[in-house]
Protein backbone atom coordinates (compact mmCIF):
# COMPACT_ATOMS: atom_id res chain seq x y z
CA UNK A 1 0.00 0.00 0.00
CA UNK A 2 2.80 2.41 0.90
CA UNK A 3 4.36 1.80 -2.52
CA UNK A 4 1.20 2.89 -4.33
CA UNK A 5 0.77 5.96 -2.11
CA UNK A 6 4.35 6.96 -2.91
CA UNK A 7 3.79 6.41 -6.60
CA UNK A 8 0.65 8.56 -6.54
CA UNK A 9 2.51 11.34 -4.79
CA UNK A 10 5.29 11.21 -7.38
CA UNK A 11 2.84 11.35 -10.28
CA UNK A 12 1.07 14.38 -8.86
CA UNK A 13 4.35 16.17 -8.30
CA UNK A 14 4.11 16.14 -4.51
CA UNK A 15 6.96 14.94 -2.35
CA UNK A 16 5.55 12.91 0.55
CA UNK A 17 7.38 11.60 3.56
CA UNK A 18 6.73 8.22 5.22
CA UNK A 19 9.33 8.30 7.97
CA UNK A 20 7.27 10.01 10.66
CA UNK A 21 8.84 13.43 10.09
CA UNK A 22 5.50 15.15 9.51
CA UNK A 23 5.00 15.26 13.28
CA UNK A 24 6.27 18.32 15.14
CA UNK A 25 6.70 20.22 11.86
CA UNK A 26 7.35 23.47 13.70
CA UNK A 27 10.47 21.91 15.20
CA UNK A 28 12.06 21.08 11.84
CA UNK A 29 13.97 22.68 9.04
CA UNK A 30 14.22 21.71 5.39
CA UNK A 31 17.19 22.09 3.07
CA UNK A 32 16.75 22.25 -0.71
CA UNK A 33 19.74 21.35 -2.89
CA UNK A 34 20.05 21.83 -6.65
CA UNK A 35 21.64 18.63 -7.93
CA UNK A 36 22.57 19.83 -11.42
CA UNK A 37 24.11 16.58 -12.64
CA UNK A 38 20.95 14.62 -11.88
CA UNK A 39 18.25 17.13 -12.95
CA UNK A 40 16.61 17.23 -9.53
CA UNK A 41 16.10 19.22 -6.36
CA UNK A 42 16.91 17.16 -3.29
CA UNK A 43 14.95 17.66 -0.06
CA UNK A 44 16.77 17.16 3.22
CA UNK A 45 15.41 17.20 6.74
CA UNK A 46 17.57 19.26 9.12
CA UNK A 47 17.48 19.02 12.90
CA UNK A 48 17.40 22.68 14.11
CA UNK A 49 19.19 21.76 17.34
CA UNK A 50 22.08 19.64 16.04
CA UNK A 51 22.20 20.67 12.37
CA UNK A 52 22.34 17.00 11.33
CA UNK A 53 20.59 16.32 8.02
CA UNK A 54 19.13 13.44 6.03
CA UNK A 55 17.69 13.24 2.52
CA UNK A 56 13.97 12.44 2.46
CA UNK A 57 12.95 13.00 -1.15
CA UNK A 58 13.47 14.88 -4.38
CA UNK A 59 11.65 16.38 -7.34
CA UNK A 60 12.74 16.06 -10.97
CA UNK A 61 13.30 19.28 -12.88
CA UNK A 62 13.64 18.01 -16.50
CA UNK A 63 16.87 19.99 -16.79
CA UNK A 64 19.81 21.10 -14.69
CA UNK A 65 18.60 23.27 -11.78
CA UNK A 66 20.71 26.14 -10.51
CA UNK A 67 19.57 29.11 -8.44
CA UNK A 68 16.71 28.65 -5.98
CA UNK A 69 14.63 31.39 -4.36
CA UNK A 70 11.77 31.62 -1.87
CA UNK A 71 9.03 34.23 -1.92
CA UNK A 72 8.70 36.34 1.25
CA UNK A 73 5.79 34.20 2.50
CA UNK A 74 8.00 31.13 1.96
CA UNK A 75 5.14 29.15 0.42
CA UNK A 76 6.54 29.27 -3.12
CA UNK A 77 9.95 28.05 -4.26
CA UNK A 78 11.38 29.13 -7.63
CA UNK A 79 14.02 27.10 -9.43
CA UNK A 80 16.11 28.35 -12.36
CA UNK A 81 16.48 25.47 -14.83
CA UNK A 82 19.51 26.65 -16.72
CA UNK A 83 19.65 23.98 -19.43
CA UNK A 84 16.10 24.74 -20.61
CA UNK A 85 15.90 28.50 -19.95
CA UNK A 86 12.94 28.17 -17.60
CA UNK A 87 11.87 29.07 -14.08
CA UNK A 88 9.78 26.42 -12.32
CA UNK A 89 7.32 27.49 -9.62
CA UNK A 90 6.66 25.06 -6.78
CA UNK A 91 4.04 25.21 -4.07
CA UNK A 92 5.89 24.59 -0.81
CA UNK A 93 3.93 22.66 1.80
CA UNK A 94 4.63 24.64 4.96
CA UNK A 95 4.11 21.69 7.31
CA UNK A 96 5.96 18.92 5.41
CA UNK A 97 8.35 20.94 3.23
CA UNK A 98 7.20 19.02 0.15
CA UNK A 99 7.13 20.60 -3.30
CA UNK A 100 4.35 20.50 -5.90
CA UNK A 101 5.00 21.93 -9.35
CA UNK A 102 2.61 24.73 -10.30
CA UNK A 103 4.07 25.93 -13.58
CA UNK A 104 7.05 26.36 -15.88
CA UNK A 105 7.82 29.77 -17.31
CA UNK A 106 10.16 30.29 -20.28
CA UNK A 107 12.44 33.22 -19.52
CA UNK A 108 14.84 35.32 -21.55
CA UNK A 109 17.64 32.74 -21.69
CA UNK A 110 19.77 30.72 -19.27
CA UNK A 111 18.98 32.25 -15.83
CA UNK A 112 22.18 32.32 -13.79
CA UNK A 113 20.47 33.95 -10.78
CA UNK A 114 16.93 34.57 -9.54
CA UNK A 115 15.41 36.42 -6.57
CA UNK A 116 12.00 37.79 -5.67
CA UNK A 117 11.44 41.38 -4.64
CA UNK A 118 10.59 41.98 -0.97
CA UNK A 119 6.82 41.78 -1.60
CA UNK A 120 6.81 38.64 -3.74
CA UNK A 121 5.17 40.44 -6.68
CA UNK A 122 8.17 40.18 -9.02
CA UNK A 123 10.97 37.78 -9.92
CA UNK A 124 14.35 39.30 -10.76
CA UNK A 125 16.57 37.33 -13.18
CA UNK A 126 20.13 37.70 -14.53
CA UNK A 127 21.64 36.21 -17.73
CA UNK A 128 25.41 35.77 -17.74
CA UNK A 129 25.94 34.89 -21.41
CA UNK A 130 23.39 37.31 -22.84
CA UNK A 131 24.50 40.31 -20.72
CA UNK A 132 20.94 41.13 -19.69
CA UNK A 133 18.68 41.18 -16.67
CA UNK A 134 14.88 41.00 -16.58
CA UNK A 135 12.00 41.40 -14.15
CA UNK A 136 8.90 39.17 -14.37
CA UNK A 137 5.55 39.57 -12.64
CA UNK A 138 4.30 36.86 -10.29
CA UNK A 139 0.54 36.18 -10.41
CA UNK A 140 -1.89 35.64 -7.54
CA UNK A 141 -1.15 31.90 -7.54
CA UNK A 142 2.53 32.67 -7.08
CA UNK A 143 3.48 31.54 -10.59
CA UNK A 144 5.91 33.54 -12.74
CA UNK A 145 4.13 35.23 -15.66
CA UNK A 146 5.69 34.93 -19.16
CA UNK A 147 6.99 38.10 -20.87
CA UNK A 148 9.20 40.36 -18.79
CA UNK A 149 7.80 43.63 -17.47
CA UNK A 150 11.30 45.11 -17.69
CA UNK A 151 14.54 44.13 -19.46
CA UNK A 152 17.87 45.92 -19.06
CA UNK A 153 21.22 45.54 -20.80
CA UNK A 154 24.31 44.74 -18.79
CA UNK A 155 27.90 45.23 -19.89
CA UNK A 156 29.47 41.76 -19.57
CA UNK A 157 28.59 38.67 -17.57
CA UNK A 158 26.03 39.85 -15.00
CA UNK A 159 26.18 37.17 -12.33
CA UNK A 160 23.46 38.08 -9.82
CA UNK A 161 20.63 40.50 -9.16
CA UNK A 162 18.78 41.48 -6.01
CA UNK A 163 16.82 44.28 -4.38
CA UNK A 164 17.76 45.96 -1.11
CA UNK A 165 15.91 45.19 2.12
CA UNK A 166 13.62 48.22 1.72
CA UNK A 167 12.63 47.15 -1.83
CA UNK A 168 13.90 50.41 -3.31
CA UNK A 169 17.10 49.66 -5.25
CA UNK A 170 18.36 46.82 -7.44
CA UNK A 171 22.05 46.00 -7.95
CA UNK A 172 23.69 43.85 -10.65
CA UNK A 173 27.42 42.99 -10.45
CA UNK A 174 29.01 42.40 -13.88
CA UNK A 175 31.71 39.78 -13.38
CA UNK A 176 33.29 40.39 -16.79
CA UNK A 177 33.23 44.18 -16.68
CA UNK A 178 34.35 45.05 -13.11
CA UNK A 179 31.32 47.19 -12.40
CA UNK A 180 28.07 47.17 -10.46
CA UNK A 181 24.89 48.51 -12.05
CA UNK A 182 22.54 50.32 -9.69
CA UNK A 183 18.85 51.06 -10.27
CA UNK A 184 15.78 52.58 -8.69
CA UNK A 185 13.16 49.83 -8.37
CA UNK A 186 9.46 50.59 -8.91
CA UNK A 187 7.71 48.17 -6.56
CA UNK A 188 4.37 48.75 -8.32
CA UNK A 189 5.42 48.14 -11.94
CA UNK A 190 8.71 46.24 -11.61
CA UNK A 191 10.52 48.83 -13.73
CA UNK A 192 14.23 49.53 -13.22
CA UNK A 193 15.53 53.08 -13.68
CA UNK A 194 19.32 53.69 -13.65
CA UNK A 195 20.62 55.78 -10.78
CA UNK A 196 23.03 58.66 -11.25
CA UNK A 197 25.66 57.37 -11.65
CA UNK A 198 24.29 54.22 -13.27
CA UNK A 199 27.43 52.20 -12.56
CA UNK A 200 29.99 51.83 -9.80
CA UNK A 201 33.41 50.76 -11.03
CA UNK A 202 35.39 48.18 -9.04
CA UNK A 203 39.09 47.37 -9.20
CA UNK A 204 40.53 45.90 -12.41
CA UNK A 205 39.98 42.14 -12.78
CA UNK A 206 37.94 41.99 -9.60
CA UNK A 207 34.88 40.25 -11.08
CA UNK A 208 32.02 40.93 -8.66
CA UNK A 209 29.75 37.86 -8.51
CA UNK A 210 27.26 37.57 -5.61
CA UNK A 211 26.34 39.97 -2.81
CA UNK A 212 24.45 40.27 0.45
CA UNK A 213 23.02 43.09 2.57
CA UNK A 214 23.74 43.93 6.19
CA UNK A 215 20.55 43.67 8.29
CA UNK A 216 20.71 47.46 8.70
CA UNK A 217 20.49 47.81 4.88
CA UNK A 218 23.31 50.35 5.20
CA UNK A 219 26.13 48.13 3.87
CA UNK A 220 26.39 45.76 0.90
CA UNK A 221 29.03 43.03 0.55
CA UNK A 222 30.14 41.81 -2.89
CA UNK A 223 32.37 38.76 -3.35
CA UNK A 224 34.77 39.00 -6.31
CA UNK A 225 35.29 35.90 -8.43
CA UNK A 226 38.61 36.94 -9.99
CA UNK A 227 40.67 38.77 -7.36
CA UNK A 228 39.28 36.83 -4.38
CA UNK A 229 38.26 39.83 -2.32
CA UNK A 230 35.13 40.96 -0.57
CA UNK A 231 34.30 44.56 -1.46
CA UNK A 232 32.33 46.46 1.18
CA UNK A 233 30.04 49.28 0.05
CA UNK A 234 28.08 51.84 2.00
CA UNK A 235 24.59 52.41 0.66
CA UNK A 236 23.17 55.95 0.57
CA UNK A 237 19.84 55.77 2.42
CA UNK A 238 18.15 58.39 0.25
CA UNK A 239 19.44 57.56 -3.24
CA UNK A 240 20.61 53.95 -2.95
CA UNK A 241 23.97 54.81 -4.53
CA UNK A 242 26.95 52.69 -3.43
CA UNK A 243 30.33 53.92 -2.20
CA UNK A 244 33.16 51.46 -1.61
CA UNK A 245 34.73 51.59 1.87
CA UNK A 246 36.83 48.41 2.05
CA UNK A 247 38.36 45.51 0.10
CA UNK A 248 39.59 42.46 2.01
CA UNK A 249 41.07 39.18 0.74
CA UNK A 250 39.30 35.83 1.07
CA UNK A 251 42.61 33.92 0.93
CA UNK A 252 45.44 33.34 3.41
CA UNK A 253 48.37 35.73 3.17
CA UNK A 254 50.95 34.45 0.70
CA UNK A 255 48.63 32.04 -1.13
CA UNK A 256 49.59 32.20 -4.84
CA UNK A 257 47.64 29.36 -6.49
CA UNK A 258 44.59 29.89 -8.69
CA UNK A 259 41.32 30.36 -6.85
CA UNK A 260 37.93 31.84 -7.71
CA UNK A 261 35.31 33.11 -5.29
CA UNK A 262 31.68 32.13 -5.71
CA UNK A 263 29.16 32.83 -2.95
CA UNK A 264 28.68 35.08 0.09
CA UNK A 265 26.29 35.16 3.08
CA UNK A 266 25.90 37.13 6.29
CA UNK A 267 24.39 35.84 9.53
CA UNK A 268 20.88 37.10 10.36
CA UNK A 269 22.22 39.12 13.30
CA UNK A 270 24.81 40.77 11.02
CA UNK A 271 27.77 39.77 13.21
CA UNK A 272 29.58 37.34 10.86
CA UNK A 273 30.06 36.93 7.13
CA UNK A 274 31.33 34.03 5.00
CA UNK A 275 32.55 33.64 1.40
CA UNK A 276 33.55 30.59 -0.65
CA UNK A 277 36.89 29.98 -2.40
CA UNK A 278 36.99 27.57 -5.35
CA UNK A 279 40.53 26.31 -5.86
CA UNK A 280 41.66 27.01 -2.32
CA UNK A 281 38.47 25.05 -1.48
CA UNK A 282 37.66 26.89 1.71
CA UNK A 283 35.19 29.19 3.38
CA UNK A 284 36.56 32.58 4.38
CA UNK A 285 35.25 33.81 7.73
CA UNK A 286 34.84 37.42 8.90
CA UNK A 287 33.67 39.39 11.90
CA UNK A 288 31.55 42.42 10.99
CA UNK A 289 31.87 45.81 12.69
CA UNK A 290 28.19 46.66 12.57
CA UNK A 291 28.75 50.39 13.14
CA UNK A 292 31.21 50.85 10.25
CA UNK A 293 30.30 47.83 8.11
CA UNK A 294 33.94 46.83 7.81
CA UNK A 295 35.24 43.26 8.05
CA UNK A 296 38.01 41.59 10.05
CA UNK A 297 39.30 38.24 8.84
CA UNK A 298 38.77 35.19 11.03
CA UNK A 299 40.76 32.99 8.65
CA UNK A 300 39.63 30.17 6.39
CA UNK A 301 38.32 26.66 6.98
CA UNK A 302 38.68 23.79 4.47
CA UNK A 303 35.53 22.67 2.68
CA UNK A 304 34.48 20.35 -0.13
CA UNK A 305 36.05 20.64 -3.60
CA UNK A 306 34.89 23.62 -5.66
CA UNK A 307 32.37 25.18 -3.24
CA UNK A 308 30.16 26.92 -5.75
CA UNK A 309 27.34 27.79 -3.35
CA UNK A 310 26.59 27.44 0.34
CA UNK A 311 23.75 28.36 2.66
CA UNK A 312 22.99 29.35 6.26
CA UNK A 313 20.01 28.25 8.31
CA UNK A 314 17.51 31.03 9.20
CA UNK A 315 18.69 31.15 12.82
CA UNK A 316 22.34 31.62 11.84
CA UNK A 317 23.56 28.52 13.69
CA UNK A 318 24.80 26.37 10.79
CA UNK A 319 26.51 26.61 7.39
CA UNK A 320 26.12 24.01 4.60
CA UNK A 321 28.68 24.10 1.78
CA UNK A 322 28.16 22.17 -1.48
CA UNK A 323 31.23 20.78 -3.25
CA UNK A 324 30.38 20.85 -6.94
CA UNK A 325 33.30 18.57 -7.85
CA UNK A 326 33.32 16.30 -4.79
CA UNK A 327 29.52 15.76 -4.93
CA UNK A 328 29.36 16.20 -1.16
CA UNK A 329 27.96 18.65 1.36
CA UNK A 330 29.99 19.86 4.37
CA UNK A 331 28.09 20.95 7.50
CA UNK A 332 29.48 23.46 10.01
CA UNK A 333 28.42 24.92 13.31
CA UNK A 334 28.83 28.69 13.75
CA UNK A 335 30.53 29.31 17.09
CA UNK A 336 28.36 32.11 18.53
CA UNK A 337 31.11 33.86 20.48
CA UNK A 338 33.73 33.89 17.72
CA UNK A 339 31.96 33.39 14.38
CA UNK A 340 34.40 30.64 13.46
CA UNK A 341 33.10 27.46 11.85
CA UNK A 342 33.42 23.94 13.26
CA UNK A 343 32.72 21.09 10.85
CA UNK A 344 30.52 18.31 12.25
CA UNK A 345 29.32 16.29 9.23
CA UNK A 346 29.88 15.47 5.55
CA UNK A 347 27.19 14.02 3.29
CA UNK A 348 27.24 12.57 -0.25
CA UNK A 349 24.44 14.42 -2.06
CA UNK A 350 24.63 13.54 -5.77
CA UNK A 351 26.32 14.77 -8.92
CA UNK A 352 27.28 18.46 -9.14
CA UNK A 353 25.39 20.07 -6.28
CA UNK A 354 25.11 23.84 -6.48
CA UNK A 355 22.42 25.88 -4.74
CA UNK A 356 21.78 25.42 -1.00
CA UNK A 357 18.62 26.87 0.57
CA UNK A 358 17.51 26.22 4.18
CA UNK A 359 14.04 27.04 5.51
CA UNK A 360 12.29 26.67 8.89
CA UNK A 361 8.99 24.80 8.69
CA UNK A 362 5.84 26.09 10.37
Amino acid sequence: MRFWVSMLAWLTGIVMFSNGLSAHAGERMMMYLSIGGEDRIALWNVDPQTGLASEIGSVKTSGAPGALALNPAENRLYAAVRSTGEVVTYELNESTGGLKELGRTPVLANPVYIATDRTGKFLLTAYYGEAKAAVYAINEEGVVVPDAVCTVDSTKHPHSINVDLDNQNVYIPNTGADLIQQFKFNADSGELTPLEPAEVMTSEKSGGRHFTFAPSNQFVYFVNEHNCHVDVFQRDKSTGALTQIQAISTLPEGYMEKSYCADIHITPDGKYLYASNRGHDSLAMYAVDQSTGKLSSLGQIPTETWPREFGLDPAGKFVYSAGQNSHKLAAYRIEPETGKLTQFATYPVGQSPSWVLVKTLD
